[in-house]
């Protein structure tokens, strides 16, 4: 059976599948059976087939276990589960036939009856490996890996060194530790270790700690960076195949991981997304690797101090443009070719006009490539989702087709001599037509570049025909060039969408020297992917280049390992013995030295037009004949041997010369030039500055010239009309320069308003557009300018031979040695991370270990001399100076002598001498021993902030206590004193027996003890407070000016109404609403009218009587009716499954599903729990059953639990509620303490508190929040959010949150904090959202209580905003500013949110009491002017009768001493004329059809 792409084939039967069974239990080793069962077949049925076949006992219970030896796994397959599905996740050659020896089978073996698994019987496994599936089966519990890092061997050898990498590699862990080296072995495999759980298990932990991973030196790399302030870089080396693009990938991945904090900009989306398009384009499969990198690449990603992604570059170094005509017989051309032929739909098929792979000369010499089609089709969408992510829109990657097709039927052109005179004929037609189409030019010239080339003299240019070698010559030289310059426009935009738009505002252009550089400094981490060292069979220059490269980065990579370390320890003066190590800078001399230098004779040679290569080999072997690294070969061999690093090379002189001269010839520029595709013209442009200038140039040229042509035309029919004149402003364009359309703009604009006043709305749009259009251009040309800057090196790639030009461009040796000396200039200056990659075999079998050749790379790459001088150096150096300013916590308060105070320290915590040295300026330790200083200082930090906390506590209370002690004293003073005082008054005055006098209770008294009794019914819907303010809107509408403070207090109140009832409280009884209304009326009032307190309060409570008598007979009248919640953006997901809270999840690199244990390829979309990291594909969500542990289960029914100290998940019932303890504080704090000055700031009595978290903790239920000062429960407020073991914003999200404050713009802070808000568990959001919201209550109660938002966040983010305690403390005092101001931003917005919901509501019940009004009015009206017809029409001595009759058919009384509502004004005198007075009923008769107006 094998599989492909998913796909199951069998051999044989497609529906049959053959299983090897073998037996635990059988007497002889490898025993077994075949089946053949169905696809379908579950385990059972296997093991019953099974049983039947070897002829056992089928009395007895069986169990089928899948073997995976060499990950030490096994697996028991359940009943339903499919052991032809198990098959299909291993590797290839074990799907065909999987014997025991390969490692990969299915065991049948005796269960329990009982359903336990008896491990006793697996005689035939070794022992370790039944440990190991013990650990992953977590029966027990796991041992720590003794020798995960190459320094801790006991013997230090290269046997030994080879045995460690081959017993990890064996047991599937690929990376392993030389001190702060990795080194990773290529397994040709997949690996499920790069989930996103594997970046949040590794961030923030010390290199070493955790198990070896890329992710480690990604993390530390990142930390190391932010806390000292300085670049780094990290190097991947090895040679091809050894798997360093894959590596540098998860680098990548994981550093954007790290950055995106909060705010994921688009800047990590773009550098995510332009590695597949770069793999794309410049990757291919080769005999060692499937995807090897045929260029160098160099991404340094740009971080602002607190780690958020500020920009990129991506450079790149010495594209493999000859693998594009020529390769191997078992290699293949770029990827993206194929990626276009086999996944394009059918009508892109037709637009590009593609054909089948092998009717492609370019291609059809590799093998065969039908078995990895549908993985291409995948590749081909993913490359499209990249693209997309980079910039690139649909229009531009039609454009990329294009090319690519065109290039492809470059290949296709043949020739042949012409039958009649000289030259060349070119076909098929065909193909010509084909390419012409594509590419926009005509056919005629694309004839005359492909078979004739010129030449030009003193006096004349000359067309000579091309010989049929030469055209061949030329044909792939044009597919070449223009293959490359595709290849660098790509780069080119991907660097400029990578670029941050406010670089540009810090841009200084230096005119003079054309120099750009950049005012603000940045730290950056640079990810270096080149490729690696190659010996093929035949190796030409692109081998020549790549090599040389290598050794550079070889002797980088021993400067820094090896000689600038023992350098420093001699200057130092501290006991070392040098440690020799390969050196290999006479091999470097031998390829740049000048002047005789491989690269340099080569240039000399290629500037010769009478120069071959036979000449150039010739001038090798007399320059370098007696050089040790370089070989001499048979004189009739055309070739040369150089000793590298790595190994003997042998390489082939042919087209050397050729190759280092490839530059696009001057008749293929002039073809692309006349195309009609703007996009063709830009690829050939020598500067992209230039073409982007000349396109915009060209294209305002053409829209004036529309412009004024529609315009004369228009103006010429409408004369005098103010657009004409915008149009005749425009006739005279052509004379003015781009640089004065401001002025244009301002120039019409002045002239429509001095013609027609103010500038139409449409106008003025369109004149703002033409002026941000012209202007906003330029300044992108500035950005394309630094770009080039920073890529300064690579502008002489895009260098064009010109026909009447006699400098040449620089060769393509001259531009490569450039390029690599800026990368070296670039890595010295920051401090470097090292990853080896080791290739496993050379024949790229999946978990292969080849030992001679993993040694043999161990041997160049001076492994052995590596791991000895980290075992016996120093990891960690600290001047004086950085040593006590952060260890000075444990050395003395003064320091004379730094030496032997250190000395003295680190003596005294217990380090051994030889761990440690002190030099003249430095202090060197090892890297366990740094560890062991650090937990030291962490220790001690602690041991001084609880004394510093016991004291300040002491010393409240104390203050306390005196203060307390002071008021009690006086208090007794003035007791005793005026009882004195009154006793002496008493006798004096009353010298007989006393009486008590009568209490009367007045009808106020008995009518407010009535009013009391009503006050105890509670709220508990939150309709009813609905209309409550509703009622007290329209009691307030009705009182007199007079009666401010009722009004004031009342308006205020329906506030916290309405903030109460929008966000569901619990049961809240009208006492409380009382009370609180009190202190507001007390806090209005004021000391000058307190008198007035007791009426307006009296006032108030018989007003809330009627509500409520009015309220209970509506609930008695009308039915209780359930209302519907409005379901939130939250809702979707409220309470994902066992905890989990998953979204949607864009994979980027291959991962592998936590569920399934499947595949997810990039550019798919998953599932990630924001909270564990579990990612999964969305049919796996349903049967997810392992719990999320990134916070606590739900609590159990009827389960007993406190409330204080406990994980939050575990005191609510739904996902959405708040605790009730929490709830039940911050509701009696917001109805009786908002007015109370420094409310949180001031601190209670401990003692009641003490009393309080004992009730509380008992029976929250029963108590009375009323007995204890306000004071008292703000401050368990306070300390139940402390008590949180997972704060409010939890650990998980700590760093996140810190990273999204400490954005640059407030804008962006905001959405940074709230996306985070988002992945918080549903009952953190909700507790949270409730405390917010109280927060912003009580600032806008700032005047009275003193507690501003800013104030509040000092008080409250230590309590919901606060680091872990493994971190460190010196660090954490850092982050009090930013989660301070994360906080406090929360309160700020919520608070504008508040107000504008208020302003809101305010307007809409405006905008109601204005409707019912006027509604009122207008129907008043309508009644009126039917009365007022009536009359009108009525004789008048009917009118009298009514009159006297006291009643109208209106309706509209009119009594004996009342008059008619309605009045006349007559026209003429001007006065009113009542039509209930006899005396001028004749003028209101007459004038009554000349009614002026109404009055009422």
């Amino acid at each position: 059976m094998n599989v492909m792409n998913g796909k199951v084939t069998s051999y044989q039967d497609e529906a049959v599948c053959a299983l090897q069974i073998y037996p635990r239990f059988a007497i002889q080793p490898g025993q077994g059976c075949i089946l053949r069962v169905p696809k379908e077949a579950t385990a059972t049925t296997v093991i019953k087939t099974a049983v039947a076949t070897l002829d056992m006992d089928s009395s007895k219970p069986y169990i089928l276990v899948e073997v995976q030896e060499y990950g030490g796994e096994e697996w028991v397959l359940q009943a339903s589960d499919q052991p032809v599905q198990r098959v299909l996740l291993w590797p290839r050659k074990a799907q065909d036939k999987h014997p025991q020896s390969d490692g990969y089978f299915f065991a049948l073996q005796e269960g329990s009856y009982d359903g336990s698994i008896q491990y006793d019987v697996m005689a035939s496994v070794r022992q370790e490996k039944v440990a190991q599936g013990l650990v992953n089966r977590g029966f027990v519990t796991q041992h720590p890996q003794k020798y995960d890092d190459l320094c801790n061997l006991p013997e230090l050898t290269e046997e030994s060194i080879l045995g460690t990498l081959r017993h990890r590699f064996h047991k599937q862990k690929i990376y392993t530790f030389a001190s702060n080296i990795l080194i990773a072995v290529n397994p040709f495999k997949f690996l499920p270790i790069y989930n996103p759980r594997y970046v949040k298990m590794y961030e923030n932990h010390t290199l070493g700690k955790l198990e070896p991973h890329v992710f480690a030196i990604a993390d530390a790399a990142f930390h190391t960076m932010l806390n000292k302030q300085v670049n780094q870089c990290i190097v991947i080396s090895g040679e091809s195949g050894s798997g360093k693009t894959q590596s540098t990938n998860f680098l990548i991945h994981c550093l954007t991981a790290l950055s995106q904090k909060g705010y994921t900009s688009g800047v990590e989306r773009t550098i995510l997304g332009a590695g597949p398009v770069l793999e794309a384009f410049g990757n291919a499969k080769t005999a060692y690797n499937n995807n090897s990198s045929r260029f160098g690449k160099f991404i340094q990603v740009n971080y602002l101090e607190s780690g958020v992604v500020r920009g990129a570059v991506v450079e790149k170094y010495l594209l493999e443009k000859c693998r594009l005509v020529s390769r191997g017989k078992t290699e293949r051309n770029y990827h993206v070719f194929y990626y276009l032929l086999i996944g394009a739909s059918e009508e892109e098929k037709d637009e590009f006009k593609l054909l089948r792979p092998e009717e492609y000369h370019y291609l059809k010499e590799e093998i065969p490539i039908s078995e990895d089609q549908a993985e291409m089709k995948h590749e081909f969408r993913r490359l499209h989702q990249a693209m997309e992510m980079v910039g690139f829109l649909p229009p531009t990657k039609k454009q990329i087709f294009s090319v690519l097709s065109a290039i492809l039927y470059l290949g296709n052109v043949m020739y042949e001599p012409k039958v009649v005179g000289e030259g060349l004929k070119v076909g098929p037609d065909r193909v010509l037509s084909a390419i012409s189409d594509l590419l926009k030019v005509k056919v005629e010239l694309l004839v005359e570049a492909l078979t004739t080339r010129k030449a030009m003299t003193a006096n004349d240019t000359l067309i000579l025909p091309y010989s049929p070698s030469e055209a061949i010559t030329a044909r792939d030289s044009m597919a070449k060039s223009l293959y490359s310059a595709l290849f660098d426009w790509i780069v080119l935009r991907i660097n400029h969408a990578l670029l941050n738009k406010r670089d540009l505002e810090d841009i200084c252009l230096d005119i003079e020297f054309d120099k750009i550089f950049s005012s603000s400094q940045c730290l950056s981490i640079g990810v270096l992917d080149i490729f690696g060292f190659e010996n093929f069979k035949m190796n030409s220059f692109e081998q020549f280049c790549i090599n040389y490269a290598n050794e550079q980065l070889q002797y980088y990579c021993n400067q820094r390992i090896f000689k600038l370390e023992q350098e420093e320890y001699m200057a130092e003066g501290i006991i070392w013995h040098n440690i020799d190590y390969p050196d290999n800078i006479g091999c470097i001399s031998l390829f740049s030295k000048k002047p005789t230098g491989l690269f340099y004779l080569l240039d000399e040679e290629s500037n010769f037009p009478q120069a071959t290569d036979s000449t150039l080999l010739e001038k090798f072997k007399q320059q370098h004949q007696d050089n040790p690294f370089f070989v001499q070969t048979p004189v009739r061999e055309p070739a040369f041997v150089i000793r590298h690093f790595a190994g003997k090379v042998k390489y082939q002189i042919k087209d050397f010369r050729e190759k280092n001269t490839d530059h696009m010839r001057p008749d293929i520029v002039a073809l692309l030039r006349s195309s009609e595709c703007s996009y063709l013209r830009q690829l050939i442009g020598a500067n992209p500055v230039a073409v982007f200038r000349w396109g915009i140039l060209r294209a305002t040229i053409r829209t004036l010239a529309v412009f004024n042509e529609a315009g004369r035309s228009w103006a010429e029919k409408h004369p005098g009309n103010i657009y004409a004149i915008l149009f005749i402003s425009f006739l005279n364009i052509s004379d003015l320069g781009l640089g004065s359309i401001r002025e244009l703009h301002a120039k019409v604009l002045q002239s429509l308003k001095q013609f027609g006043g103010e500038v139409p709305q449409k106008l003025q749009i369109v004149l703002n557009v033409i002026l941000l259009f012209s202007v906003q251009n330029l300044i992108d040309s500035h950005s394309l300018k630094f770009i080039m800057g920073l890529t300064q090196h690579n502008r002489a790639t895009r260098s064009l031979l010109h026909l009447h030009t006699k400098k040449k461009p620089p060769s393509i040796s001259a531009q490569f040695q450039a390029s690599l000396s800026k990368l070296l200039e670039t890595l010295r200056k920051a401090e470097p991370f090292f990853v080896r990659c080791i290739r496993s075999n050379g024949d790229k079998r999946e978990m292969h270990f080849d030992d001679a050749l993993v040694l043999q790379q161990l041997r160049y790459t001076g492994m052995l001399q590596t791991v000895r001088i980290r075992r016996s150096g120093y990891g960690a150096k600290f001047t004086f100076k950085e040593f006590t300013e952060q260890f000075r916590v444990l050395l003395p308060k003064e320091i004379s002598t730094p030496q032997q105070d250190i000395t003295s320290l680190l003596t005294k915590i217990g380090l051994p001498s030889s761990s440690f040295q002190i030099g003249r300026t430095k202090v060197f330790l090892k890297e366990s021993e740094r560890q062991i200083l650090q937990e030291a200082l962490h220790k001690e930090v602690m041991r001084s902030i609880i004394i510093l906390q016991r004291w300040f506590r002491a010393c409240l209370m104390r203050k306390q206590y005196l203060r307390e002690r002071e008021g009690i004293i006086t208090i007794q003073v003035l007791f005793v004193w005026l009882a004195r005082g009154c006793l002496v008054i008493n006798s004096a005055t009353f010298p007989g027996p006393r009486r008590n006098p009568t209490i009367k209770i007045s009808r106020a008294t008995r009518v407010q003890e009535k009013w009391n009794a009503s006050l105890d019914r509670e709220i508990t819907d939150s309709n009813e407070l609905h209309h409550l303010d509703e009622f007290l809107g329209n009691q307030v509408c009705v009182l007199s000016e007079t009666e401010k403070i009722f009004f004031l207090a009342t308006t205020q109140f329906r506030d916290t109404i309405k903030s109460m009832y929008s966000i569901s409280n619990s049961n809240i009884g009208y006492k409380d609403l009382m009370s609180g209304y009190q202190k507001r009326v007390a806090s209005l009032a004021g000391l000058k009218k307190a008198s007035e307190v007791p009426l307006v309060v009296n006032l108030f409570q018989s007003v809330l009587d009627g509500f409520i008598r009015g309220e209970l007979k509506r609930l008695e009248t009308e039915p209780c009716k359930e209302r519907n919640r409005r379901k939130s953006k939250r809702d979707k997901c409220p309470d994902g499954p066992l905890g989990h809270l998953f979204s949607t999840y864009q994979v980027t690199i291959m991962q592998s599903c936590d569920q399934c244990s499947s595949y997810i390829w990039g550019m798919e979309k998953a599932f990630m729990c924001s909270s564990c990291k579990m990612v999964c594909h969305k049919k796996c969500l349903s049967k997810i059953t392992v719990n999320c542990t990134g916070h606590c289960d739900r609590k159990k029914e009827g389960e007993q639990t406190l409330h204080f100290g406990v994980p939050l998940c575990a005191l609510v019932r739904t996902a959405d509620s708040v605790p009730f303890v929490m709830e039940k504080m911050l509701v009696h704090v917001e109805m009786n303490g908002l007015y109370t000055e420094g409310i949180y700031r001031k601190s209670g009595s401990v003692c009641r508190a003490k009393e309080l978290h004992h009730i509380l903790e008992k029976d929250p239920q029963a108590v009375s929040l009323d007995n204890y000062p306000i004071h008292t429960i703000t401050g368990l407020v306070k300390l139940w959010l402390r008590e949180l073991p997972d704060p409010l914003m939890t650990y998980s999200l700590y760093n996140d949150f810190l990273y999204a404050a400490d954005l640059p713009e407030a804008s962006e802070r905001l959405r940074a904090i709230y996306r985070k808000l988002d992945e918080l568990p549903p009952s953190n959001f909700s507790t949270l959202e409730r405390l917010i919201f109280h927060l912003v209550k009580v600032a806008k109660e700032e005047a009275h209580n003193r507690m501003s938002a800013n104030a509040l966040a000092i008080l409250f983010a230590p309590c919901i905003l606060r680091c872990p305690d493994s971190s460190d403390p010196l660090l954490s005092m850092k982050d009090i500013n930013k989660t301070t101001l994360c906080v406090e931003i929360l309160i700020n917005e919520q608070t504008r949110c508040y107000n504008q919901k208020m302003e809101e509501i305010q307007q809409l019940e405006n905008a109601e009491a204005m409707a019912i009004n006027q509604l009122k009015l207008r129907r008043q009206n309508t009644v009126r002017n039917f009365t007022y017809w009536m009359i009108c029409t009525l004789p008048f001595n009917s009118f009298i009768f009514l009159k006297k009759l006291g009643r109208t058919n209106t309706g509209i009384g009119i009594g004996p001493d009342t008059e008619f509502l309605y009045s006349l004004k007559c026209p003429n005198t001007k006065r009113r004329y009542h039509t209930a007075c006899d005396k001028c009923h004749i003028q209101t008769k007459k004038h009554r059809q000349q009614t002026a107006e109404w009055s009422y």
